[in-house]
C-alpha cells in the first residue's frame, strides 16, 4: 500500500493541573492530575490525543514511539497500532507504556479524521449521535454536607440522572454517607458507588446489602481489580439488581477477556487512555458483544466520546469530575452534556478538540 500521508513528526507534553482541594478515594490520595498531551503531524494536519499518567510517559512517547511512527502512513491506523504494541514489548504491555500508546492511537484517529474531513466516530462506524453519561466524583475527602451538595449538583443543575460516589476509606461510615447522598439526589436518580478495591470480598458483600437500602445499583471494584475470583464472589452475593463494574485498568483485549471469563463484572469498563486508545476500546466492545455484556467507559470523557459513539455495547460514559474540569478548561470543543447525554459536533473533524495552548502552558510540568 502506498504511503499516502507520511507522518512528519510526533511530540508529547506534560501538564500538571492542581485539584481544587486535596482529594481521595478508598485507596489513594492526590492533589494534582498530570495530563500527557501528544501531537502527530502529517499531510498539513495535526492529530491530538492525551492520557492521564506520570510525566515520564511523555519521554516514552518522544524517545521510543515517535521513532516507530515517523515516516509511516498516518491513514493506516491498524498497522500503526500493531507496530506500537510490538515496540513496547520490553517495557511491559500494561501501565505507562500502554498509556503512551493509547494517547497516540487517539491522535492517529484524530489525524485520520482531519485528513479525510470526517469525525472520528464516522470513521469508526458510529451507532448513535450521543452517549449517556453519569456524573462521577463524591470523593472520600469530602465531609458529608459537601458530598451531598456535590452529588446533588450533578442531578439538579446539570440534569444528569445517574451519579457515582467514592467509598472505602472508612467503611464503617459508608452506609451513612451513601444514605445522605440518596437523600440529596432524590428517589429517581440512579446511584453508583466505587470502592477502588478497598474492601475484602465478604465485607463488600455485606456493605452492598446495606447500600441496597439506599437504592444503589452499581458497585465498582469492590475488591482489588486483579482479584477476579474475589470480584466474582462479590458479584454472586450482591442483591439484585446491583451490578459489579470492573476493567478500568485493562490495557489489552486479553485482560478484558479474562475479566469476562471469570465472571468478575456485570458491566465491563474500559478506559480509552489506558486500553489502547480507540483501537483498544473498539476491541473491548467486540468482546462485550461476544458475551452480551454492556460496556461503560472510564475517565477522560471528551477523549472517549467518538469511540463511545461507535461502540455497539455502550451503556454510558463516566463524566469524571477532575477530568471534566481539565478538559473543559484546556480544550475548545468540550461542550457540556445535554440532559445527561454527551454529543459530538458533526462539523468538527477528528475528535473535535483543540488545545488552548496558552492556557495549558500555565501547567507545564
Amino acid at each position: 500500500m502506498s504511503n499516502r500521508a507520511p507522518i512528519k513528526s510526533v511530540d508529547a507534553f506534560a501538564y500538571t493541573i492542581p485539584t481544587q482541594e486535596p482529594e481521595s478515594d478508598g485507596t489513594l490520595e492526590w492533589h494534582a492530575t498530570t495530563m500527557i498531551y501528544v501531537e502527530i503531524r502529517a499531510g498539513g494536519q495535526t492529530g491530538i490525543g492525551y492520557t492521564y499518567a506520570h510525566a515520564c510517559t511523555a519521554a516514552l512517547v518522544r524517545d521510543l514511539l515517535a521513532g516507530v511512527l515517523t515516516g509511516k502512513d498516518a491513514l493506516q491506523t491498524g498497522a500503526r497500532y500493531a507496530q506500537m504494541v510490538a515496540a513496547i514489548r520490553n517495557n511491559g504491555r500494561e501501565g505507562i507504556a500502554s498509556m503512551a500508546l493509547s494517547a497516540l492511537d487517539v491522535a492517529l484517529w484524530d489525524l485520520k479524521g482531519k485528513l479525510l474531513g470526517a469525525p472520528a466516530s464516522a470513521l469508526l462506524g458510529a451507532t448513535r449521535d450521543g452517549a449517556p453519561v453519569y456524573g462521577s466524583g463524591g470523593f472520600t475527602s469530602y465531609d458529608q454536607a459537601q458530598l451531598a451538595a456535590h452529588m446533588a449538583r450533578w442531578v439538579g443543575e446539570l440534569e444528569i440522572p445517574r451519579v457515582k460516589m467514592k467509598v472505602g476509606r472508612e467503611p464503617w461510615r459508608d452506609p451513612r454517607r451513601v444514605a445522605a447522598v440518596r437523600e440529596s439526589i432524590g428517589p429517581d436518580a440512579q446511584l453508583f458507588v466505587d470502592a477502588d478495591g478497598a474492601y475484602a470480598p465478604k465485607q463488600a458483600a455485606e456493605l452492598a446489602r446495606r447500600f441496597a437500602q439506599s437504592g444503589v445499583v452499581w458497585l465498582e471494584e469492590p475488591v482489588y481489580h486483579r482479584d477476579l475470583q474475589g470480584n466474582a464472589l462479590v458479584r454472586s452475593l450482591v442483591p439484585v439488581p446491583m451490578e459489579i463494574g470492573n476493567g478500568e485498568y485493562g490495557c489489552s483485549p486479553a485482560t478484558f477477556a479474562q475479566i469476562l471469563a471469570a465472571g468478575a463484572a456485570d458491566v465491563l469498563q474500559a478506559d480509552v487512555t489506558r486500553c489502547g486508545g480507540f483501537s483498544g476500546f473498539i476491541a473491548a466492545d467486540g468482546l462485550c458483544q461476544s458475551q452480551t455484556r454492556p460496556l461503560s467507559s472510564h475517565g477522560a470523557p471528551y477523549a472517549t466520546l467518538h469511540a463511545a459513539l461507535a461502540a455497539k455495547s455502550l451503556r454510558h460514559i463516566e463524566f469524571y469530575y477532575d477530568h471534566v474540569l481539565i478538559e473543559q478548561r484546556l480544550f475548545d470543543g468540550a461542550a457540556p452534556p445535554k440532559r445527561g447525554v454527551l454529543f459530538a459536533d458533526p462539523t468538527r473533524p477528528g475528535i473535535g478538540l483543540q488545545l488552548r495552548r496558552p492556557d495549558a502552558e500555565r501547567y507545564a510540568a
